[in-house]
């Protein structure tokens, strides 16, 4: 067992990844960590394979992985921490705005005895409407999850084995990496670290993905949708009384003449609605149990290298 394992899914960044290795082992050979460099091409559309086949030929601490599809970035994280063979083990994107000149940093701050330490992007290197969607999303995410969520963090830390361990006996069909670290506790620090500009491409996550991201977790990790549907419903059938109550009194007092069609009308499209919506939910719920049951694997390894 190695004393660092490096988890690096790849997708859209295959300029980075000469630099990314260069920069990576200098700065491990520098610290003199033992380490190994785990890449995972998620069937990147800009086709890195070749790339990733001469670093791991220049280096057998190299490793590469390609899936048979774009299954996604969190499952490529997956694919990489079940093979990782490190003691401690740190996940980073491929795109060098998480520098690998910050991992002894991260790794210093664990041996004074945290199981995670994670890299706070304070200052984050990115336009100001990816940050302010960042940021929106973080506070729904953590509204719906009811988990404190930091928009400053992402995948960037070092984790200790024990940590990963637990992770991965973790059997969610799906895998949002950062809500399943939360979940599984232990003692944890942030440590701010610099964050850089992306050298080149451009993030795969746009609005849609983040809907869809945000979706998933929210029906893996929590039932408050539903909760908040039934306090609906509670409100809905209280208003629904006392409207009852004071329909009731004008009929018996003689102020109710004609029926509105109008009100009735709206009623019915707006209760129709209502229940639409609640069913919709529950739709969700079962759709993803009902991809559980069917116990696919998470992802599928096409080729490897060194490993």
């Amino acid at each position: 067992m190695c004393e660092l394992s490096i988890i690096i899914p790849v997708y859209g960044c295959k300029e980075c990844l000469f630099e990314l290795y260069h920069r990576t082992k200098g700065t491990m050979d520098k610290n003199s960590l033992e380490f190994e460099l785990i890449f995972i091409n998620d069937a990147s559309l800009d086709n890195p394979w070749e790339l990733l086949e001469e670093l791991c030929k220049r280096d057998e601490r190299v490793k590469a992985l390609s899936l048979s599809r774009n299954f996604g970035q969190h499952y490529a994280i997956t694919a990489g921490l079940e093979n990782a063979k490190g003691n401690w083990i740190v996940v980073m994107d491929c795109d060098l705005q998480d520098q690998p000149e910050e991992i002894p940093k991260l790794l210093s701050k664990a041996h004074e005895g945290y199981d995670i330490v994670l890299a706070q992007r304070k200052i984050r290197q990115d336009n100001f409407i990816k940050k302010l969607f960042s940021k929106l999303y973080y506070k729904f995410l953590g509204y719906l999850t009811d988990t404190r969520q930091d928009h400053t963090v992402a995948n960037f830390g070092v984790y200790h084995r024990r940590v990963i361990t637990s992770i991965l006996q973790m059997k969610d069909a799906i895998r949002y990496f950062p809500a399943m670290i939360r979940w599984v506790g232990f003692s944890t620090a942030t440590i701010e670290v610099h964050h850089s500009e992306r050298i080149t491409g451009k993030t795969s996550y746009n609005l849609k993905r983040l809907l869809q991201l945000g979706t998933n977790v929210v029906l893996s990790f929590s039932e408050k949708p539903l909760r908040l549907v039934v306090r609906f419903g509670l409100i809905i059938s209280v208003l629904s009384f006392f409207a009852s109550i004071l329909f009731l009194y004008k009929y018996f007092t003689g102020q109710v003449k004609v029926l509105g069609f109008t009100s009735l009308i709206l009623s019915i499209w707006f209760f129709s609605g209502i229940i639409i919506f609640i069913l919709g939910i529950i739709g969700l719920y079962l759709g993803k149990t009902f991809d559980r049951v069917k116990n696919r694997p998470v992802y599928i390894i096409d080729r490897k290298i060194n490993i």
